[in-house]
């Protein structure tokens, strides 16, 4: 737990842990949503696995990104998940969008 506290420039376990929440709540939530919407756009599981899942985790990624700057604003964390929402963007190449 010090080295996440230390790589997160956090100070109180209190912090750590409703970072922890909005994390396991995003994913969860994410995963949650990406049924319905995998439903709306059409695609089953007898159009194949490869294509099912591969867009449902391409429906997944822009929930998740929304879903997880939400929860965070919801916990007090928002400065936290924008920094870090935009740090993985970055990664993704999507560095783009915040200029």
């Amino acid at each position: 737990m010090k080295k996440l506290k230390e790589r997160w420039n956090i100070t109180s376990n209190w912090q750590l842990t409703v970072i922890l929440i909005v994390f396991a709540l995003t994913g969860s939530s994410a995963a949650k949503f990406a049924a319905p919407m995998t439903d709306f756009v059409g695609v089953t599981r007898e159009m194949g696995d490869f294509i099912y899942w591969l867009v449902r985790i391409l429906i997944i990624f822009p929930i998740y990104q929304v879903l997880l700057v939400f929860m965070g604003w919801l916990l007090g964390e928002f400065n936290f998940f924008w920094a870090f929402e935009k740090k993985m963007l970055r990664r993704f190449g999507l560095g783009f969008l915040f200029k």
